[in-house]
C-alpha cells in the first residue's frame, strides 16, 4: 500500500504549536492533510504523532476529521515512521511534514510514479533542490527505512528519517527530481513567525485549491516584494542544530 506519513508535533522550539495556527479558517496542519489528499495515488495517510502527554491534542484534531493518528516515539522519528509503517504495511512510504502546509499534491504523484519504475530505493525533491522549499517529498522502500532503523546510530539520523539513506556510502539507489528552473528562492516551510506571516499571505492571495506550485510561482512573479517577509529565514536550521548534538555527543 502506497501510504503517507504526516510528521507532526506541536512541540516546535522556534514556534510552539505552529501545526494548529489558523492561516485562514483552517490549521496549517488542515492544509497539509487538504493537500495530500489530492494525490491520486496515495492510497491512506496517516499523522504520525508523540506519545507526550501535550500530543493528545493532535490525537483530538484527527478523530475529529477522521484521520488516523500514530503515536511513537519523540526524538526518534526514524523509529516513528518505521513502527507506523510496519504497523499499516506501507510500501513504499511518502514522508511529509507538518510544517509544509503546500505541499503540491502533483509533485507527490510525480514522485511516486517514478519510484514506481522499481529502479531506486528513493525519490526525493531534497538531495539537490531546485523546488521551493515547502514543497519537499520524499518516496521511500520499507526495506530502505527498514536498514535505516537498524543501522542509524547517529542522533541526526534517528531525528531526520532519511539522512541515513542519503548517505552516499549507504549505497541506496536515489533518484533526485529536478525541476527545470531553479526555485529555492521561494521558501514557504513554516519554521519561524515569519515564514507563517508568508504563507498566511499565499492562502489568502491564491484562490485556487489545491495550491500548486504553479500558483506560487505566479504570485511571487507578480507580487516578488513577498518574498522579503521571510528572507533571512534559514529551512535548514533544524538539520543544523542536530548536527551540532551529533558533534557534542561524539
Amino acid at each position: 500500500m502506497i501510504g503517507c506519513i504526516i510528521q507532526a508535533r506541536t512541540g516546535s522550539e522556534r514556534l510552539p504549536k505552529k501545526i494548529l495556527k489558523k492561516l485562514d479558517e483552517k490549521t496549517v496542519l488542515d492544509y497539509v492533510i487538504e493537500q495530500t489528499k489530492h494525490s491520486k495515488k496515495i492510497e491512506k495517510t496517516i499523522v504520525a504523532t508523540t506519545n507526550l502527554a501535550e500530543d493528545n491534542i493532535i490525537e483530538e484534531f484527527c478523530e475529529k476529521r477522521k484521520i488516523i493518528c500514530f503515536r511513537g516515539s519523540i526524538n526518534d522519528l526514524l523509529d516513528r515512521h518505521y513502527q507506523c509503517a510496519k504497523k499499516y504495511s506501507f510500501d513504499p512510504i511518502v514522508r511529509v511534514t507538518s510544517d509544509n502546509p503546500i505541499v503540491d499534491p502533483e509533485i507527490i504523484d510525480l514522485a511516486i510514479k517514478k519510484y514506481e519504475e522499481k529502479k531506486f530505493d528513493m525519490v526525493t525533491t531534497c538531495n539537490k533542490r531546485s523546488y521551493p522549499y515547502g514543497i519537499s517529498v520524499e518516496v521511500f522502500s520499507f526495506l530502505a527505512l527498514q536498514e535505516s532503523w537498524k543501522k542509524s546510530k547517529l542522533l541526526s539520523e534517528r531525528e531526520h528519517v532519511v539522512l541515513y539513506i542519503q548517505n552516499k556510502k549507504n549505497n541506496f539507489r536515489i533518484f533526485n527530481l529536478i525541476n527545470p528552473k531553479d526555485l529555492t528562492h521561494i521558501n514557504c516551510t513554516i519554521d519561524n513567525e515569519a515564514d507563517f506571516k508568508l504563507v498566511q499571505k499565499v492562502v489568502s492571495n491564491i484562490k485556487q485549491r489545491p495550491i500548486l506550485m504553479k500558483h506560487l510561482v505566479e504570485l511571487f512573479e507578480n507580487d516578488p516584494q513577498l518574498l522579503e517577509i521571510n528572507k533571512n529565514s534559514d529551512p535548514y536550521e533544524g538539520h543544523k542544530l542536530s548536527f551540532k548534538k551529533d558533534s557534542i555527543l561524539k
